[in-house]
């Protein structure tokens, strides 16, 4: 090969890494981007991230890019993605990063992933309430599911966009729609519950919150954010100022956050650290790995809502068992009534979006 060949061939795979196919600037260069690998990169899954230019979008991109088991990472978004994808793709780790602009280019972005994250939509704001996002969020979910369905029906779907007890229901009924649905591949992210719980019990105990396990049950809106204080790992307990003031907390470190900012966001580093704890359990449930177990909002059975969030085993085919709330004290009993008769509500909401 020449030395003119040669030089092509690298810019070609340089530029093939840094944008999607389709650009306007393919049709005007004589170089063909090289639809390649990086030399060296890693075995591993494919994953996409769609709303990979905002707030939560471009750290949980920096995040799946150190992951070891990413070898192809996607970003996605309708704004920006080509400056957060050349920035993102100077980082010397395995995976391959390519960039996708707009609705044009969502098809390309799909194609052939194992893992889709969804952190699209807007963020809340002072005032606003998860339910007040629905309707800008409900449409950006259907869109992006509907490509979902076309392009990858069986890859593994991650939603964090809020409010997740509205926005899983209207993925499940895209897919329904579309003949895709598998009730074990569509997840809601609800790991920042989990990690919060985790965190705020570690300081009342004195204890590493690594070393801290709460599982934290219902959904991921106020009071349906449930956690088992009784079931906390190590074992231990607490009174009963301290339970109100950990379950109020927990149920509302969202609001804690975005007071905090003062209008300038909410919570997206925490958000984007859970969420990809939560995609790297996804991916090692993939991989085959035995114990991956987590909490997520998830078709199930265990109540009578055809929704709901507990711990769930991970593995190759996705949620592989899901498990039951486990004994109650009277206190969280009470707790979950409450959480069951608003999660309804923004079930049924969710799936009439879809239906009207």
């Amino acid at each position: 090969m020449d030395r003119a060949s040669e030089a092509n061939r690298r810019i070609s795979t340089i530029s093939a890494h840094l944008f999607p196919p389709n650009l306007q600037i393919e049709e005007e260069s004589s170089l063909r981007r090289s639809n390649c690998r990086a030399k060296g990169a890693a075995p591993g899954f494919k994953v996409a991230i769609l709303g990979a230019a905002g707030g939560i979008g471009q750290p949980l991109a920096l995040l799946m890019k150190i992951n070891p088991l990413v070898s192809v990472l996607h970003l996605y978004d309708v704004v920006n993605t080509p400056g957060v994808t050349a920035d993102i793709s100077h980082m010397d780790t395995g995976a391959v990063v390519r960039g996708f602009l707009g609705q044009n280019q969502l098809e390309d972005a799909l194609t052939g992933m194992d893992l889709v994250v969804i952190p699209a939509g807007v963020p809340r704001k002072p005032g606003m309430t998860r339910d007040d996002l629905f309707n800008i969020n409900a449409g950006i979910v259907k869109t992006l599911c509907e490509g979902i369905a076309k392009c990858c029906p069986n890859a593994i779907v991650n939603l964090i966009s809020n409010p997740v007890n509205s926005t899983v229901p209207i993925a499940a009924e895209v897919f329904k729609k579309a003949g895709t649905f598998d009730p074990k591949r569509v997840l809601g992210v609800t790991m920042l519950d989990v990690v919060r719980a985790n965190t705020f019990v570690a300081e009342v105990l004195g204890l590493d919150p690594r070393d801290v396990d709460v599982p934290v049950v219902g959904g991921h809106a106020g009071v349906t954010i449930l956690p088992l204080l009784s079931q906390v790992k190590p074992p231990c307990s607490f009174n009963p100022k301290e339970i109100d003031y950990l379950t109020d907390r927990i149920q509302n470190g969202g609001t804690e956050v975005v007071e905090a900012k003062a209008g300038a966001g909410s919570a997206t580093l925490s958000m984007a650290y859970a969420a990809v704890k939560f995609a790297d359990a996804c991916l090692r449930g993939l991989r085959g790995d035995a114990g991956v177990v987590e909490c997520a909002f998830v078709s199930s059975q265990v109540t009578e809502l055809p929704f709901f969030a507990t711990k769930v085993r991970l593995g190759r085919a996705g949620v592989e068992e899901v498990y039951p709330l486990g004994p109650l004290n009277e206190y969280e009993r009470i707790g979950l009534e409450k959480a069951k008769k608003e999660l309804a509500e923004s079930i049924q909401k969710g799936i009439s979006f879809i239906k009207k």
